[in-house]
């Protein structure tokens, strides 16, 4: 039964929590309850918003890099402390398992170390200029500084460590941000961002706005310098439309291939694959989508994997011992289900799954397709892996690569040529030798190319993106 005490999501600006009159309603997917009531901003809220991070900018931009270090240090302690209550609001709210709530929580509080050990390394170098006549009796040097005012925008399907992927190294590098969360995961990361600011985060680093109106408004305001934003490759294109000529970061979509050789140990590979493709019921741009075997062991693997999918345990996100949830809603679950019903219909085999129960969706083999199948193709953003069977790898590697995306790809190999074939050929953001798509590191470039993406994360690398070189010549 509804209660009346729906948490509210305020709006942040100019250093206050502060409400509008509209309101978006947030449902749990796990049984349809109101969970939260996020305050939508304005045209006048976001316009606010912009310009006290751009008020703000030269304040954060003056602080001195090792007292940046030091608040991110000290923000990744104050998300470790409350690591348990944002988990479980993580899970009531987008209905992610509290088990892989908790360790991503915990990997948030780690992006913020990184970013504080990276904000002291934010390094220039020195340009020799008696290299030609014209710079004799010169010095150069290349300098970098902040860009001022960050746009973020997150995601529901990471929402705290992919917010902490922009604010850590937005603030280790001095800018001031405004940041637009999903509303689907507004009130996880409305605890987020309270833990940060109890653990000493400056009152005006961070301003929030609410709802799509502000997000177009947010990407195309002047005083916007830099945008970084995770989503679908369809509303990254509007994003970079929108900005102008500002500089933008996008990670978007996937359609997450491994490759499964036919030297491969197909155990390791099906347990991985199989884990890797229902984690957080399929909603990451690198799960796991699909598998391309080497027809001598095509049936086999995929008996396996049908074997390790159906094993999974589907169920209540708050239960620690659940591995797999529901999807976001019931629209997301709908147009899931259809996409699994149409390639059926099309001649492809169910091995395991293909139901769906609100937004509960069954974890879901299907064999029998090929690289034309819209659902191979597309990114299906659910808890469905297709297994595609193969004769050779340079066909393979040419297929994938005639696909519109472009983010991470896996293979498993015994063979270490044949590895570095993967690498050499696959058009990816990265390739994983020995693991599936579906892998990051919080310290490593992460990003894609094609339509999945421009730029790269990762903290060293983000803070790259979120600064801009300054050349300085000396004319003695």
């Amino acid at each position: 039964m509804e209660t009346d005490q729906i948490p509210e999501v305020p709006l942040r600006i100019g250093g206050r929590w502060v409400s509008s009159a509209a309101r978006i309603e947030v449902r749990s997917p796990v049984d349809g309850r109101r969970v939260a009531l996020v305050c939508e901003s304005s045209a006048a809220d976001t316009d606010a918003a912009v310009a006290a991070a751009a008020a703000a900018a030269p304040r954060v931009a003056a602080v001195p890099a090792r007292e940046r270090a030091a608040i991110l240090r000290q923000a990744a302690a104050a998300i470790r402390r409350a690591s348990d209550a944002i988990a479980q609001t993580m899970a009531i709210e987008t209905g992610k398992p509290i088990r892989d709530g908790r360790i991503e929580v915990l990997r948030s509080a780690e992006t913020f170390e990184l970013s504080a050990e990276e904000a002291v390394r934010i390094e220039g170098e020195h340009v020799p200029m008696d290299a030609s006549a014209a710079g004799a009796g010169k010095i150069g040097i290349r300098l970098r500084f902040p860009v001022g005012v960050v746009a973020a925008i997150t995601p529901f399907n990471a929402p705290v460590n992919l917010t902490a992927h922009k604010l850590g190294p937005a603030w280790a590098a001095g800018n001031a941000v405004v940041l637009k969360a999903s509303p689907f995961s507004a009130l996880t990361v409305h605890r987020l961002v309270a833990a940060l600011l109890d653990g000493g985060v400056p009152a005006d680093w961070i301003q929030i706005v609410q709802g799509d109106r502000a997000a177009e408004r947010l990407v195309g305001a002047p005083q916007v310098d830099f945008v970084s934003f995770t989503g679908s490759s369809r509303v990254g294109e509007r994003v970079r439309a929108g900005s102008g000529l500002k500089p933008v970061a996008l990670e978007l979509g996937g359609n997450g291939f491994s490759i499964v050789a036919e030297d491969a140990a197909l155990d390791e590979a099906a347990n991985t694959c199989g884990l890797n493709g229902m984690r957080l019921a399929g909603q990451s741009c690198i799960s796991v989508q699909n598998v391309c075997v080497h027809r001598s062991v095509h049936d086999e693997f995929a008996a396996r994997l049908a074997e390790r999918v159906a094993a999974l345990r589907v169920g209540d996100p708050l239960d620690p011992a659940t591995e797999v949830g529901p999807v976001i809603s019931v629209a997301a679950a709908e147009r899931i289900q259809a996409g699994v019903d149409a390639a059926v219909v099309a001649g492809a085999r169910c091995l395991t799954g293909g139901q769906r129960q609100a937004a509960f969706v069954q974890p879901t083999v299907l064999a029998g397709l090929d690289f034309d199948s819209p659902l191979v193709k597309g990114e299906i953003f659910g808890p469905v892996i297709a297994v595609l069977p193969y004769d050779d790898l340079p066909s393979v590697f040419a297929a994938i690569n005639a696909g519109p995306y472009g983010l991470q790809a896996g293979i498993f190999t015994r063979s270490l040529q044949t590895g570095l074939a993967a690498v050499r050929a696959l058009r990816m953001g990265a390739v994983i030798v020995n693991g599936s798509s579906t892998w990051r590191s919080d310290q490593a470039p992460y990003g894609g190319v094609k339509a999945s993406g421009l730029g790269r994360e990762g903290p060293r690398f983000a803070i790259r993106e979120m600064t801009e070189e300054r050349f300085v010549v000396f004319n003695l």
